[in-house]
């Protein structure tokens, strides 16, 4: 066995098990909501509120049901894992920007008082920044290698983007939609600078 073949496996373990590894925490958390009193909704971005900031951090890890974890579940770890594969460095940092644009963008233009949980704000920024990065400064073969999947995630989710901002249904943030997507913009260009393995 060559020394590229030993370094394979863990290189895409660490690459790939941050989008998995994130998504199984959003598991466990729904888990121990569902099985201990109360509710963690509690803990999720309420607008206006300056203690609701904290759901920035919170809101993403957070689903109001069962059916609000499967359905962001799947579009979350196929965008997350091409966001991966630019390294676990490169995953985080998009990840953290998003959260924070994403969860400010919503805390001040929702209505006071709303409470916003969910990973859809990280999905729409995945969507995002796979397809802003495009346009991001980078190396010619690079930016075609983007536009190839970019064009892939527009044709499998483009649908879908608009739809969840410009059609979402009641109990839908479109707010956490339209700024997720504009931090998963925004990091496009902000990682270029970063490291881009991890």
């Amino acid at each position: 066995m060559t020394v590229t073949e030993q370094q394979a496996p863990p290189s895409a373990l660490r690459r790939f098990g941050a989008p998995i590894a994130l998504l199984a925490i959003m598991w466990a958390v729904q888990l121990a909501d569902s099985i201990l009193p109360g509710s963690f909704s509690g803990f999720g971005i309420r607008s206006w509120d300056p203690s609701g900031l904290l759901g920035v951090i919170f809101a993403p890890l957070l689903h109001a049901s069962w059916a609000h974890l499967i359905g962001n579940s799947a579009p979350f770890l196929v965008l997350g894992c091409l966001v991966a594969a630019e390294g676990a460095r490169r995953f985080w940092a998009v990840t953290g920007i998003i959260a924070v644009i994403g969860g400010i963008g919503t805390w001040a233009v929702n209505a006071p008082g709303t409470l916003t949980v969910g990973a859809s704000g990280l999905v729409f920024g995945y969507f995002g920044y796979l397809v802003a990065r495009v346009f991001a400064p980078g190396r010619v073969a690079h930016r075609i290698l983007y536009a190839v999947v970019a064009l892939l995630v527009i044709g499998a989710y483009g649908a879908a983007m608009l739809a969840g901002v410009f059609a979402a249904g009641a109990g839908v943030s479109w707010q956490g939609h339209l700024f997720g997507a504009i931090g998963g913009g925004l990091a496009a260009f902000a990682a270029r600078r970063g490291p881009r393995r991890a």
